[in-house]
């Protein structure tokens, strides 16, 4: 689970065509994405559509249904029940996802059926519950009818306000794609001011579509400086992606953008409304008649509150369970190797901040310098069978649950590197920086894929970016699953 001694092989050398086929993904906003900031390397002024008034509509519908109820049948823990059960089953079924061009008659179906799986799930309590009074099947009917249409009404009243302040001010946008598709994108918006988009720009790195845009009322937008001028100018607060896949200089680009604050739409000139690809559907919007859907930040899928509660628990129970394994190992190092049995290490967190990582030491290097910027230290074949089983057995990252408990880490994530390291591979491979926008991690998804050792560094950076963007809370677990099954059969680290 170690990145220490992994080693750049020539395999590892970056190569145009994988960053080619890479996806656009997107990163968290360091800051609150409603503040309004002047620079685009700090954020830029963009107005992320919170779903808190889409929930206050639901529980407010929920919470009028109820009145069809006697007193006796609204008890308090029935009224919990019924939101919670709403709420949950809302976000499963992507009603809080935001779209370009919401329509309440159209998420009708879907809000109906969640809300009759909700009050179904009330009566079911309800009925086996001695606590609470049972509701009949008419209440149980009425009730969920009366509370669809309130959700959908009030929803439409929230989407018609939304449209009206986005016609009075609609958002400026750019544009990424190729100049062709996305000149006919941004045509098409500019025809509908209904959806409350207004194209300014063009990003495009392909320096030859710039000839071909000429006398276009649009400016094309061949380089990082450029948008970045259009962006700060304009404030733009949204960022239309047309397919086919952004090369790998744009996927940098919808990077900074989104983590400056932009919303992220991802526009398919291609694929008929309603699908992400043939024979698949999806909940996707449109814009302008073109298919779109959001690209979400990893912040957006709000990480970081059950991400922290699974590591603060999680460690800490771990800790207070194999405290005697970790006595044990301290005193049989003391015992074989001396004096000073944790290993301290400067390595690079979140955000690029530095933090000590704690680790058994099984291997004494010659000097700090040696420590920092080498990846295998002189001498470490020599190492005593106890510090070699302990290697092996990935018991000496023991320690860094401790590092876990103080929010230093996590559980899952992106392995730490040393600050050298982190420097010189954000120049050598693109994409590596984007790493450090999840908190890094024991194991994680490059780890139980076998990238540990003498392994490809890019590859690494493919998985641990893929992880953040594709990110959640069942990933987590099934990642911590995986590596401890592999600790019954272990490799080393």
């Amino acid at each position: 689970m170690s990145a220490e001694r992994t080693v750049a092989t020539p395999a590892a050398q970056p190569r145009a065509a994988d960053h080619a086929i890479a996806t656009a993904s997107v990163i968290p906003p360091r800051g609150a994405g409603s503040s309004r900031r002047t620079s685009i390397g700090r954020g830029t002024s963009a107005r992320r559509s919170s779903a808190l008034p889409l929930v206050a509509v639901d529980c407010s519908a929920a919470l009028l249904g109820t009145v069809l109820l006697t007193d006796p049948q609204r008890h308090p823990l029935l009224v919990v029940l019924l939101l919670s059960a709403v709420t949950g089953l809302n976000a499963r079924a992507a009603l809080y996802r935001p779209l370009a061009a919401p329509s309440a008659l159209d998420e009708l179906p879907s809000l109906a059926w969640q809300t009759a799986l909700s009050w179904g799930a009330a009566g079911l309590v309800a009925a086996s519950s001695t606590a609470l009074s049972p509701l009949s099947l008419t209440t149980l009917c009425t009730a969920a009818a009366l509370q669809s249409v309130l959700c959908c009404a009030g929803r439409g009243a929230l989407y018609w306000w939304r449209r009206r302040a986005t016609l009075r001010r609609p958002r400026p946008a750019l544009v990424v794609g190729p100049g062709a598709a996305a000149r006919r994108v941004a045509e098409a918006v500019l025809r509908h001011p209904r959806a409350g988009v207004r194209p300014v720009g063009i990003v495009s790195d392909a320096p030859a579509e710039r000839t071909e845009s000429e006398g276009a009322e649009l400016p094309m937008l061949c380089t990082p400086e450029e948008m970045r001028r259009a962006v700060i100018q304009n404030a733009v607060r949204t960022v239309l992606v047309v397919g086919p896949t952004p090369g790998p200089e744009q996927i940098g680009w919808l990077r900074t953008l989104s983590g400056s604050g932009c919303d992220v739409w991802a526009i398919d000139a291609t694929q008929p409304p309603g699908y992400d690809a043939p024979g698949r559907q999806s909940r996707s919007g449109q814009l302008a008649g073109f298919p779109c859907r959001a690209l979400l930040p990893a912040g957006r899928r709000h990480f970081s509150v059950s991400k922290r509660a699974l590591d603060l628990v999680t460690s800490g129970v771990l800790l207070l369970l194999i405290s005697p394994v970790l006595l044990a190992c301290a005193a049989v190092l003391r015992a074989t190797d001396g004096p000073g049995v944790i290993f301290r290490q400067e390595r690079i967190g979140r955000g690029g901040r530095p933090f000590t990582l704690l680790k058994f030491r099984t291997h004494r290097p010659a000097d700090p310098h040696e420590a920092a910027t080498r990846w295998t230290v002189a001498g470490e074949a020599q190492m005593s069978r106890f510090c070699q089983f302990l290697r092996r057995t990935s018991l000496d990252e023991l320690p860094q649950l401790w590092n876990v408990f103080r929010g230093d880490m996590s559980l899952v994530g992106p392995r730490p590197e040393r600050p050298y390291f982190v420097g010189k591979f954000s120049q050598t491979y693109p994409g590596y920086a984007e790493r450090h926008r999840m908190p890094t991690g024991i194991t994680g998804l490059a780890q139980i894929q076998g990238l540990r050792g003498d392994t490809s560094i890019e590859d690494r950076c493919r998985f641990d970016n893929a992880y953040i963007d594709s990110w959640s809370f069942w990933q987590d677990l099934c990642i911590l699953l995986r590596t401890a099954a592999s600790l019954v059969r272990p490799t080393g680290s």
